[in-house]
């Protein structure tokens, strides 16, 4: 029978969905089974997840439904108390095939069973053995889960332990046979991606060591992306595949977080913001026409107006295009949960003035784009993706890489010829 996957969160949670699918129907359960990957980055994410789940109860009384993911790892109890729920996997079991074997806790016993060990335990990373994720025409590659990192806004250590990466051989083997399997376009994914590799015992592995890796022994992928970088963590291999491999893609998508240094400094980042400016000038020096997006927090407690606009202005400074804006959400046992609080309705505000500034550059962003020539990478639904990133409106068949002219845009996509 099939087993139904709803997903919250990052890409990392799409691969990890594809992967525990898999191991559900391979293991051939004759039940009606639906499996919940929740988030914890936000208040939001637990909320919106809780909510689906009551919703699936409703519509499907009878079926089994396995909540796991960075919520249910965090946030065990508020999962645990739902009576929709019928078993809770951790995220340190949920990726091993003996989890989803028949008699593994998939019964109801009346209250959910949570079987939530210490994430912290996990040595190694498990892979994710996905050659194509259903419905996507990009395939995502999980080479690194966990962080060793402690930002004081987030939870995500406490939901996916410390720092793993998977061995450089695995990932190329992985991305080899993706384009074995008509694979065009795939994208790194992890929670710090950028840590890659300093855990494993083999010497001179780093992200760029295996960006150059996977594009020597695999010369036939049309396309490498790489999801969120933390850019003060890109190492020299890195800027050197920037500037010199085609097929690695021109769009960085930055962990920035904010624009203010004493901000930054509270969240415990590892970069300034001249050091944010000078990575993105670094990089355009490299490679002319590198689109960026990134990540900002707005309402950071202790956050002043100057401070916010500092914020603002990294947005032009960095020469940012799509921008990933989140209102400050405070998590419960978070070092910034306890730091004075900005008023709700100013974050709110603050959220919605970056958000504009975000929709402000990527109008300019599309407006240059008129005229120009680009090779788009066709997805479903009459859209594709330049090499920048950027959503193109193209009618061509889903998994095919044409040559189009840009002659408008719709204010969210460009329009080709």
């Amino acid at each position: 029978m099939p087993v139904e996957t709803l997903t919250f969160g990052c890409r990392l949670n799409t691969v990890e969905s594809a992967a525990m699918r898999g191991h559900a129907e391979a293991a051939a359960q004759d039940r009606d089974l639906v499996v919940v990957n929740t988030c914890a980055v936000t208040a939001e994410a637990g909320r919106q997840a809780r909510k689906a789940i009551r919703r699936l109860h409703r519509e499907r009384p009878g079926a089994e439904i396995v909540v796991t993911g960075c919520g249910a790892q965090v946030e065990t109890q508020a999962y645990a108390a739902m009576p929709e729920v019928a078993r809770l996997v951790g995220n340190g079991d949920k990726l091993a095939p003996a989890t989803w074997r028949p008699g593994q806790g998939g019964a109801r016993e009346g209250r959910p069973r949570a079987d939530v060990g210490d994430v912290f335990a996990a040595r190694a990373i498990e892979p994710a053995p996905i050659a194509r994720i259903p419905g996507h025409t990009r395939a995502f590659v999980a080479v690194q889960n966990g962080c060793d990192h402690r930002c004081t806004f987030c939870v995500i250590p406490f939901g996916r332990g410390n720092s793993r990466s998977v061995p450089q051989a695995m990932v190329v083997d992985q991305v080899a046979r993706i384009v074995a399997a008509g694979g065009r376009e795939v994208v790194l994914t992890g929670v710090d991606l950028t840590a890659y590799g300093r855990d494993l015992s083999e010497p001179c592995r780093s992200l760029g060591t295996l960006v150059r890796a996977i594009l020597a022994q695999v010369p036939d992928l049309a396309r490498l992306r790489l999801s969120s970088i933390d850019q003060i963590e890109a190492d020299d291999a890195l800027m050197r595949a920037v500037a010199e491999e085609p097929q690695l893609m021109p769009h960085l998508h930055l962990s920035l977080q904010a624009g203010d240094d004493t901000i930054l400094k509270r969240m415990k980042r590892r970069h300034a913001r001249a050091d944010a400016i000078a990575f993105c000038a670094a990089v355009r020096r490299l490679r002319p026409g590198t689109v960026f997006g990134a990540d900002l927090i707005a309402g950071f407690p202790t956050e002043t107006e100057d401070g916010f606009a500092r914020s603002l202005d990294l947005v032009a400074e960095c020469g940012l295009t799509h921008l990933h804006v989140f209102p400050y959400s405070p998590r419960p046992g978070t070092p910034a949960a306890r730091m004075p609080p900005v008023h709700p309705e100013i974050v709110r505000e603050r959220a919605a003035r970056l958000r504009a500034a975000g929709a402000a550059a990527l109008a300019r962003h599309l407006d240059g784009e008129i005229g120009r020539t680009h090779r788009v990478l066709a997805e479903r639904g009459g859209i594709g993706r330049t090499e920048g990133f950027t959503p193109v409106r193209v009618a061509a068949e889903p998994g095919a890489i044409v040559s189009v002219r840009v002659t408008g845009h719709d204010g969210r996509a460009l329009i080709a010829a």
